[in-house]
């Protein structure tokens, strides 16, 4: 029987296989520090018994867009950016929310809340790593 002169692959297995460089982890205190001061010098003075419902809904997208400006500002790539806000009324009642995810190492998702004796806000900031 003759050989072709074939050999089997060299294994690799010791081998890194390269990987493409990660953007730098998003910096969560900075927007932290941002979002704690944004609620309450956009709402400290708001009264919901005084305000119109285009008023709520200009405050909720004057913040969302404040805090994903600030995001970009932080980490302008790798990232996809998602920002939630909600201002609701307050009549002293109480709440809870909960959220499920499947996480990859380097996303983010911060909450932060504000509140008076008339409103409640919740913002949400989430950054997850784009592929």
């Amino acid at each position: 029987m003759t050989t072709l002169g074939l050999r089997s692959p060299v294994s690799r297995s010791g081998a890194v296989s390269p990987q493409p460089p990660r953007p730098p982890a998003f910096d969560t205190e900075v927007l932290r520090a941002y979002m704690k001061k944004l609620l309450p010098s956009t709402l400290s003075h708001a009264v919901w018994s005084s305000i119109e419902r285009d008023q709520v809904k200009a405050w909720m997208k004057e913040i969302g867009e404040r805090v994903k400006e600030r995001m970009l500002q932080i980490q302008p790539n790798g990232f996809k950016y998602i920002v939630l806000v909600q201002i609701t009324e307050n009549m002293g009642q109480g709440g809870r929310s909960h959220m499920v995810s499947h996480w990859e190492d380097g996303d983010i998702c911060l909450n932060e809340l504000f509140y008076n004796d008339s409103l409640f806000c919740t913002c949400t900031a989430i950054a997850v790593r784009a592929s």
